[in-house]
């Protein structure tokens, strides 16, 4: 096997590669987060984790997952399920273009695989929303299959430890590759991205702690240590309420930005108090919203007990649970 050499450092082969393996799998064996989907197999519930987690902190996912799960417990449910029962189950995770690709593949599965999942990461590809990371991460996980995964954790892991900022990512899967642990791909693959999420952090990595600093060319530093820069901005959104109904207004189906999603209307403050201002982030975009009492004339009135069912932007489901108006 080709080794994987550090930029000015030793490599990464035979005796230390295996030593390298033994330390992060024993870590990992002791020091992992208690994830729900974690420890299963159930490829089913594998591809649902994966697809929540894209681009999505885990404790938001830890509120959603269990609840998607009673809701759809099988493929076959899922896949039956009319979209927007789905999007309303997912509502508060964002990123709904996943929900929707998530559904169109339950069908597929069922449709063309009689529910049967694919077992190679190659056969995952096939299906609606599913890339290569995804791909290899439920087929390892869920399989065994031999496939190493890079997500943003893992690079960030691979550029500090060979000191890699100006490599590509074409050369963090080839080395991603070269590093995982053939016996044990999944945990080794989970290992790897548990170790960017809790040690080898952006801006402040706890390099202490890492059990395979020994290894590591740039203890934290580099390009990887960067904060990401974020923007800030102020909205306001208008709260009425009549007879057990909400003003809300559905998104257009031709909107690129989630649409056919139900939310509160825009609200033009006129110099009075909000009832409440919360904080908001969607992706690099931390919001100060100000929630104002008034009646716009925008949307309709909803039913509250319909809320369940609807899908609401992750901001409207926000405001209306810290009001006490769904739970």
């Amino acid at each position: 096997m080709k080794p994987v050499r550090a930029a000015g450092g030793p490599e990464l082969s035979g005796t230390s590669l295996a030593t390298f393996r033994r330390q992060l799998l024993r870590w990992y064996g002791v020091h992992q987060r208690k994830l729900p989907w974690r420890g299963i197999n159930d490829p089913y519930r594998t591809w649902v984790s994966e697809i929540m987690l894209q681009q999505t902190r885990v404790a938001a996912v830890l509120e959603h997952y269990d609840r998607f799960l009673r809701r759809f417990p099988t493929v076959e449910r899922l896949a039956r399920a009319p979209e927007s029962a789905v999007l309303a189950a997912w509502s508060g995770l964002g990123y709904y273009r996943r929900a929707r690709m998530l559904h169109a593949a339950a069908r597929q599965v069922v449709r063309e695989h009689r529910g049967v999942f694919p077992t190679s990461a190659e056969a995952w590809r096939e299906l609606p929303g599913i890339g290569r990371y995804t791909a290899a991460a439920i087929a390892s996980i869920a399989f065994g299959e031999p496939v190493a995964v890079v997500d943003g954790n893992v690079e960030r892991v691979l550029r500090r430890i060979f000191a890699w900022d100006g490599k590509p990512v074409g050369a963090m899967w080839a080395a991603a590759e070269r590093l995982l642990s053939p016996d044990r791909p999944g945990d080794f693959n989970q290992a790897m991205m548990e170790l960017g999420a809790t040690i080898c952090l952006p801006a402040d990595p706890l390099c202490a702690k890492c059990p395979v600093a020994r290894w590591c060319q740039t203890k934290g530093g580099g390009k990887a240590g960067l904060a990401e820069k974020r923007r800030k901005r102020e909205v306001a959104c208008a709260l009425a309420l009549r007879n057990g109904h909400v003003r809300l207004r559905r998104r257009a189906a031709t909107e690129t930005v989630m649409p056919g999603m139900w939310e509160l209307p825009a609200a033009k403050p006129n110099g009075e108090s909000p009832a409440a201002v919360l904080r908001h982030s969607i992706t690099t975009t931390d919001y100060r919203v100000h929630v104002i009492r008034t009646s716009p004339r925008d949307g309709q009135w909803v039913p509250v007990a319909r809320m369940s069912r609807l899908p609401l932007t992750g901001l409207t489901r926000k405001i209306l649970k810290h009001f006490h108006i769904i739970q």
